[in-house]
């Protein structure tokens, strides 16, 4: 039997060890919750990095009544309610990057009564854009349209569902581009590079040349087109600086929240607000 002294040293040392696995897990908890913050408080700072201000912008592209849509695939759907499609109403714009954006320009222009509408569908590709653009973007009318649209036209090759290639992406994009300002000659264009984050979990080095060849197609209809560019490949290169790639998507392609908040605040300086 222990006596009272064995007795003391005992207690004495339970209670150290569990003094000491409060003390870690205190630490790994004040740890995780400063990387965290220093990410987020990065964001800014990344942005400014890798986005310029419009040239010469005298005031704001969007003006009173102006309708803004955003066009995309999954990272642009994120998830949003397809059975009610309404103007700026949060189900109907899912959990990413356009929410927030499209959140930031209605607090910041109450005055102007904006609508804004999310029609990214998942999975899409260039030529599944035109095959739905006369519902989904010319009866919409917008005055300023954002496009992201490029990762599926790759990444739908690398499992055989898909034979497209970079002429393909090219010249579909194009048309679609001529198609719209075609039916609306003022229209304002916002195209997002194409982007992939190395080190997650379905994106590897495998995936860097092949998708250059897009985003250079991407940057290349954009110039021509004299659009706004956002470019997010260059924004996400800046933010793995700062934390994991994980951190920011984990599967590579699909922004995480702190991914999506990186995005929308590139997306806001490119279009100069």
């Amino acid at each position: 039997m222990l006596n009272r002294w064995h007795k003391f040293l005992l207690l004495f040392f339970i209670n150290q060890l569990k003094s000491n696995q409060m003390s870690i897990s205190r630490r790994n908890f004040l740890y995780k919750s400063t990387a965290g913050a220093v990410a987020a408080a990065s964001i800014t700072s990344i942005v400014s990095a890798c986005v310029s201000e419009p040239e010469q912008k005298k005031e704001s592209i969007f003006a009173k009544g102006d309708t803004v849509l955003f066009q995309g695939d999954s990272i642009t759907d994120a998830g949003r309610d397809r059975q009610d499609e309404s103007a700026n109403r949060a189900w109907s714009f899912g959990n990413g990057y356009a929410l927030l954006a499209a959140s930031q320009l209605l607090n910041a222009y109450p005055e102007e009564q904006l609508t804004i509408y999310n029609r990214g569908i998942s999975g899409n590709k260039v030529f599944q854009l035109a095959d739905r653009w006369e519902k989904d973007c010319l009866e919409l009318n917008p005055d300023v349209l954002s496009i992201l649209i490029g990762v599926n036209d790759y990444w739908h090759t690398r499992n055989g569902n898909y034979d497209g290639t970079i002429e393909v992406y090219e010249n579909d994009y194009r048309a679609l581009l001529k198609r719209t300002q075609e039916a609306f000659p003022g229209v304002k264009l916002v195209l997002c590079e194409p982007f992939y984050v190395l080190e997650t979990s379905a994106v590897d080095e495998t995936w860097i040349e092949p998708m250059k060849q897009y985003q250079v197609a991407a940057k290349k209809i954009s110039d021509e087109f004299e659009t706004i560019w956002v470019p997010f490949q260059q924004v996400f290169d800046e933010a793995i600086k700062h934390a994991p790639g994980t951190y920011w998507t984990p599967d590579g392609v699909h922004p995480s929240m702190a991914g999506a908040q990186l995005m929308a605040a590139a997306w806001l300086k490119a279009v100069g607000e």
